[in-house]
């Protein structure tokens, strides 16, 4: 289990913009398993939408590959480094995600070579699959 100081260890990003809360498993360059509890008090809820907060798929998506990243940046030779999208590919929104969900982000690499790999994604909530597809990354140095 990683707590939010481990995981910025990990991964650059930071708030408003650091996607999970903990990590509850990963293996290094493998998988990785993250929450995100969503909070009304976030910024992207004043405006998505005033009348029925949702939050917005692209954040799921982002949290998503934020826990990929967990997994692919905490390699030993991926330390220090950044990995960014190349790709999001068979992306599919099953259920929105509101504030008081807990976001369960899970997240297998499937294939990489060199600095390029994809990861097969899913985030549920209470078991519902809100968000599942494909993400591509590229590993940068910083």
């Amino acid at each position: 289990m990683l707590d939010i100081n481990e995981i910025m260890n990990i991964i650059p990003q930071r708030a408003p913009f650091l996607m999970i809360d903990k990590v509850e498993e990963y293996v290094p360059g493998k998988s990785c398993i993250a929450y995100k509890n969503v909070c009304i008090n976030e910024p992207h809820f004043q405006g998505h939408f005033p009348y029925k907060p949702i939050m917005p798929g692209v954040l799921i998506v982002e949290a998503l590959a934020q826990a990929g990243a967990v997994a692919i940046l905490s390699l030993e030779e991926n330390k220090g480094k950044n990995a960014l999208f190349a790709g999001i590919d068979k992306l599919k929104f099953k259920t929105p995600v509101l504030p008081g969900d807990v976001l369960k982000l899970e997240v297998n690499i499937i294939k990489q070579k060199g600095p390029i790999g994809v990861g097969e994604a899913v985030a549920t909530v209470n078991g519902k699959v809100a968000a599942k597809g494909e993400l591509t990354f590229a590993i940068v140095d910083k």
